[in-house]
């Protein structure tokens, strides 16, 4: 039996509305259900928001707190943050056309909703600004990475785009900013070594191991910067998570800014000291009109621009 199509909901200050299936249980009210299957959310809290009206029914009604947990409906909620902190950098747009935009991210601003961040996240600041409640990512930046970031705006395209990401038909550049490189390190190298996820606390790094090399990067010195930096042209051939940080880390490079490499330390409450790495370049075939399309960010990195400037 196929599910049911997904209800077209409006976007409300440009967030779209979650879709949740209910699946055979044993709770008593809905309520119930959203505390134990989404519990960064409060309880509380959940019961407010469906006081408010956040929580929609297959019908799109409002389903209030007290509403009878039914298994096998699907329902829908607008994600939001209390007191989401602003991030005080803004996107700069690039390309806009019916079938893609290129936007161009600042530091510290989330490509999509996730944990703290829903209004102050790119895909939610393009659908208000752009009125496209269908944008979806190609691919995503970290949160602490700048630059080029690729939307779909329609959906039957959006395979399509990904696909390329996903098959490796995309050529991407970036820009970073690391200790000068030392007399041993002949450059330009293509370095190719085994990355995996580190257990435990470690969690969020990855490491390198022995084994078949699953992640390959071009990597070119582009300037010495002083105070012992340079600055670094970053060109990966494969797409491990975490690749270029994790790999300059590797080869006692590690970019400077970088809060997970080589010590994973906590977030930043502030937007001091960004990570210095820049999504510099993309260019790729479109699938849908066969034409070459190649973009550029214009932003600078903090400690490349300032060492022109003392120049």
């Amino acid at each position: 039996m196929s599910r049911p199509p997904k209800l077209a909901l409006p976007m409300r200050e440009g967030v779209s509305a979650s879709a949740l299936a209910c699946p055979a249980g044993a709770w008593t009210l809905l309520l119930d259900f959203l505390a134990e299957r989404l519990p960064l959310v409060e309880r509380e809290d959940w019961a407010d928001r469906m006081a408010a009206g956040d929580v929609l029914g297959p019908q799109g009604q409002v389903l209030p707190p007290g509403t009878p947990y039914r298994a096998g409906q699907r329902i829908y909620y607008y994600r939001r943050v209390a007191h989401e902190a602003p991030v005080p950098f803004e996107e700069r747009l690039v390309q806009v056309d019916e079938h893609l935009v290129i936007a161009d991210k600042p530091h510290f601003l989330s490509v999509t909703p996730k944990g703290r961040h829903v209004q102050q996240t790119l895909l939610t600041r393009l659908k208000r600004r752009l009125d496209l409640p269908d944008l979806t990512p190609v691919h995503r930046l970290d949160l602490e990475t700048a630059g080029l970031t690729v939307f779909c705006v329609q959906p039957a395209h959006r395979d399509a785009y990904q696909r390329l990401f996903r098959e490796r038909s995309v050529d991407k550049v970036y820009e970073a900013v690391a200790a000068a490189p030392p007399a041993g390190l002949a450059l330009p190298l293509r370095y190719r070594s085994r990355l995996v996820e580190r257990a435990g606390d470690a969690f969020m790094q990855m490491a390198e191991v022995p084994g078949e090399p699953n992640a390959e990067t071009q990597i070119r010195c582009l300037r010495l910067l002083g105070q012992g930096r340079a600055l670094y042209e970053l060109h990966p051939l494969t797409g491990q998570k975490h690749q270029l940080r994790a790999q300059m880390c590797a080869l006692g490079l590690p970019l400077a800014g970088d809060r997970i490499y080589p010590v994973l330390q906590p977030p930043r409450e502030d937007f001091d000291e960004p990570l210095q790495l820049l999504a510099r370049a993309i260019a790729f075939t479109d699938p849908v009109t066969g034409e070459r399309r190649a973009y550029r960010s214009t932003r600078q990195l903090a400690l490349a621009e300032a060492s022109s400037s003392s120049a």
